[in-house]
Formats: C-alpha cells, sequence, structure tokens
C-alpha cells in the first residue's frame, strides 16, 4: 500500500498493478496491522481514498474528507492494535476538528456498490466505545 500511496508501485511486479495503473490514489493516514501508523497527505489538502463517492447527498468525498485506510482486507478481521490506533486518531481528529464529531463512516457506505470496505468484519460497536474511552466523554461516532 505504501508503493501505490507513493506512486512507486512496480507496476510489472504482478498482472493486477497494470489495471490500476495511473489511478491516483492515497489516503490521509495508512494503519498497518500492527498499528504502525504512516501520514501521507496532511489533513487539510485533498487526498484520493474515496473516488467518486457521496455523504449525505454532498457528492466527492474527497473534497471534504479524512481518509484512514487499514491494512488488510473486507473479509479478514483487523487486529486490536488497529483498533486502538484508530480511535486515538479519530478521538484526536475530533479534537482538532470538532464538527467531525458525528460524521464517521465507511467506503462502503459513501460509494455503495463500488466500494465494500471496511467490510462486514468489522466492529463498529468496537470501534466507538474505544472512541467514547479515548475522547473521555461518551459522544459515540455517527455510524
Amino acid at each position: 500500500m505504501k508503493a501505490l500511496f507513493t506512486n512507486q508501485l512496480d507496476w510489472d511486479a504482478h498482472p493486477y498493478f497494470q489495471t490500476i495503473k495511473g489511478a491516483e490514489v492515497s489516503a490521509h493516514l495508512f494503519i498497518e496491522r500492527d498499528g504502525a501508523i504512516t501520514q501521507f497527505v496532511n489533513f487539510n489538502e485533498r487526498a484520493w481514498h474515496a473516488g467518486r463517492s457521496s455523504y449525505l447527498g454532498r457528492p466527492e468525498c474527497n473534497d471534504y474528507s479524512i481518509g484512514i485506510e487499514l491494512e488488510g482486507s473486507d473479509f479478514v478481521s483487523f487486529t486490536s492494535a488497529q483498533y486502538e490506533q484508530l480511535a486515538e486518531v479519530i478521538a484526536a481528529i475530533y479534537k482538532a476538528y470538532p464538527k467531525t464529531r458525528r460524521h464517521l463512516t465507511g467506503h462502503s457506505d459513501i460509494a455503495p456498490g463500488r466500494k465494500t470496505d471496511p467490510g462486514d468484519f468489522f466492529e463498529w460497536a468496537r470501534l466507538r466505545q474505544l472512541v467514547a474511552d479515548a475522547t473521555k466523554n461518551g459522544v459515540p461516532p455517527h455510524k
């Protein structure tokens, strides 16, 4: 993923890579399975994580959202380290950008039919509890 997000992917390393060559792909943050976090794009800049999308009737989510990608797939459970780091990141984002408190969603919600992540294995209730614990005020994100 890091190679893809930094435009350093070896397009000849796998046949699938040829099908995505030239795609504009990035995210603000990437959380690896061990919980390590890499920031690719500043939060005040546009990343290319959502593609053609809409949230609450507002199109082009890349223009106004913060994209956080988790290493893995939508058919495998995410790790405790990922949930813990994601909750801490969300709590920090809520503090820096208070208007975001009620706006937490997955790619599958903003681009249904085109994106499937985070998938059925993603534990939204677990994340909401971890975020509530991290923010210490019990206000869970909206899902």
